[in-house]
């Protein structure tokens, strides 16, 4: 029931995107393609999709036990504290700590979730910083 109620949303949502194209104004340089033509593709492609979900229905989900859901909870809460702390603690200590938790729920033993989530911290500052020259939140540690 739930793929029926979101192919017609999605139904629903394709058919305005399409209405919207129609509003675009052509401008006065003539182009044979015009600026329509890539929302109406869009738009199409979008209801063909929702129609196949409108028409076949995946079969009745499982949902998840309240224990996981609970987690999956506790996960998107890490991700909330994640974009907060980001600004004063630094992009290299919230993100070694944020990936570090995730990495255990994930399964990692905790030193094995610690040294994940500092790795990945300074793999991507590396990356980023220091051979891309990105700028990334500076922490307490100047880094």
């Amino acid at each position: 029931m739930s793929d029926r109620i979101f192919g017609g949303i999605g139904l629903a949502l394709a058919a305005f995107y399409v209405w919207a194209a129609t509003t675009i104004e052509l401008s006065f340089i003539s182009d044979p393609v015009g600026p329509k033509t890539f929302p109406f593709i869009i738009g199409g492609l979008f209801a063909l999709a929702s129609l196949a979900i409108l028409l076949r229905p995946d079969a009745p989900p499982e949902w998840p036990s309240m224990t996981r859901l609970a987690e999956i909870a506790a996960g998107v809460a890490v991700m909330v504290a994640y974009v907060y702390l980001l600004p004063s603690a630094g992009f290299v200590i919230a993100t070694a700590l944020g990936t570090a938790y995730l990495s255990w729920r994930l399964g990692a033993a905790p030193v094995s979730a610690v040294v994940a989530g500092l790795a990945t911290s300074g793999g991507i500052f590396v990356v980023f910083h220091l051979v891309l020259g990105l700028t990334l939140a500076k922490g307490p540690l100047g880094i």
